[in-house]
This record gives C-alpha cells, structure tokens and sequence, in this order.
C-alpha cells in the first residue's frame, strides 16, 4: 500500500506513571511516602502534581490539589516544629505532622483506589 492509501494512525493514550490520571496521583502519594526516607522523592511528587493538575478528569484533580496542599501544609507545620524544639514541645509537633502526612496519603491512596474524588481538597485535615 502507497502511504496515501494507509489509515490515519488512530492518537496514541497512554496510561503510564507520568501521565495525567490515577496512576500519577498514586505515584505522587507513594513518593510523598518514600520522602520520610529520600527527601528528594517528595520534591518530585509535588512537581508532578503541579505539572498534571488541571490537565485530567475533575476527580482526580481533587487529589492534585490535596497533594499539594498536603506538601505545603506539612512543610508549614515542619517549620513551626524546629521553631519549638526549643522549647521541647517540637519534636511532639514534628511527630504529629509526620503522622498527618502519613494519614493523608493513606486515605488519598484508598479514595484513587476506588476511583472517588476527595470530597473536601482545600482542607487542613481528613
């Protein structure tokens, strides 16, 4: 067959870790995770989050935006913690905010499991 003669090549959709969808948002919380370990995973978590939000279905960019809230939140209540290690009471804090993000991205991770969207993303807490 002559190349005018061929089909249209059909557009390509792929499914994989990086592009826009529930795999990403999994992907983010999971290396949001493995930040307690590697900091640096947790900075690439928030740029995918950046990089895809608005760019998928309206479910799944509530957990975009609970993911980066999510980050910037833990990060505030990091900083108040080092604050207060002087007085002690910080390191409680750190604990805290340690199990805060923990919590979330376990509950994130259970809601895109099941396909449901976070039901309020501009929250503080659960």
């Amino acid at each position: 067959m002559s190349d005018a003669q061929m089909p249209p090549a059909a557009p390509q959709t792929t499914t994989g870790w990086l592009d826009p969808g529930p795999a990403n948002v999994q992907l983010i919380y999971i290396l949001y995770l493995v930040g307690f370990l590697v900091g640096i995973t947790t900075i690439i978590g928030l740029v995918l989050a950046y990089m895809n939000r608005g760019k998928s279905e309206a479910w799944v960019d509530t957990h975009y935006t609970w993911a980066i809230r999510t980050f910037w939140i833990a990060v505030l209540g990091s900083v108040v913690s080092l604050i207060l290690m002087i007085a002690v009471v910080g390191f409680f804090l750190m604990i805290a905010v340690a199990v805060w993000v923990i919590v979330r991205c376990i509950v994130g991770l259970q809601k895109v499991g099941r396909g449901e969207p976070i039901a309020n993303p501009q929250s503080w807490m659960l």
